[in-house]
């Protein structure tokens, strides 16, 4: 090994021991966290929207039943797209802790939990999705239940689904608040895109909340859908396109911080 090799090795384990982050490490974070973004992005709008929107019809088990019966292979390619989201998730979280933890360590590792949980209640609601699809692609179930039994299970499974899907999201609102903060501390782009996310971030909490609270949530349905979507869209979709373009590109190595 050469004496420039042995002073950059030294320099390089210097900076891991001291917490500091390689500016051109964070663009290449930024980069995989933004391109996850864009994979979530359009997975989850073709997952949600011409699958579980599409074929799903809420309180209808016979119209539920046949949607899927007749568009089988798309319900089965939007499972496997939820799968992709289920597993890209966990790279953007881990992608986001990295890039952050040069700003606040500790609230970098809560931030990437909270997203690590919604992750994985995402995943455990996929069960139900594969168990809908067993009742209603197995001619054998009618041996013991009538077809609309069946019908009714796979409706139930699927709206487990919907439940704990839910449940995750609200995890999914605490990560946005917090990742807002990170922003805000950081001063690498607009301190609004930090006060976006939270907004998002408290609107999916609201949500969750009232589901809960609200026997007659579907009357307000459109109305929390928009405190959602539109907060979230714009936070989300403004952050992704930072995370490609800007992200990590003129950051100095800070030293992580330990509070």
């Amino acid at each position: 090994m050469t004496s420039s090799e042995r002073t950059g090795s030294t320099v390089s384990g210097a900076s891991r021991e001291h917490g500091l982050v390689d500016p051109g490490g964070l663009r290449r974070y930024a980069l995989i966290a933004g391109v996850g973004y864009v994979v979530l992005f359009v997975l989850g709008i073709f997952a949600n929207f011409f699958v579980r929107e599409g074929l799903i019809v809420s309180g209808d088990a016979v119209a539920t039943a046949a949607n899927i019966s007749e568009s089988e292979a798309l319900f089965r390619i939007g499972i496997v797209s939820f799968m992709v989201i289920f597993l890209v998730d966990v790279i953007v979280a881990w992608a986001l802790y990295v890039l952050f933890r040069s700003v606040n360590e500790r609230l970098s590792l809560v931030t990437a939990w909270f997203r690590i949980v919604y992750t994985v209640f995402l995943g455990v609601a996929l069960v139900f999705f594969f168990q809908a699809l067993q009742l209603l692609d197995h001619a054998e179930f009618l041996n013991v239940f009538s077809s609309e039994q069946v019908n009714a299970q796979a409706l139930v499974a699927l709206d487990t689904f919907n439940a704990t899907w839910l449940i995750g999201l609200l995890a999914f609102g605490v990560h946005l608040a917090f990742l807002g903060v990170l922003i805000i501390e950081s001063g690498w782009t607009s301190r609004i895109l930090g006060y976006v996310l939270m907004v998002a971030g408290l609107a999916y909490v609201t949500d969750t909340v009232a589901h809960s609270l609200l026997s007659n949530y579907v009357d307000y349905e459109a109305v929390f859908l928009a405190i959602v979507a539109l907060p979230s869209v714009i936070a989300e979709g403004w952050f992704g396109l930072w995370l490609l373009l800007r992200g990590g590109k003129h950051q100095s190595p800070l030293t992580v911080a330990e509070s």
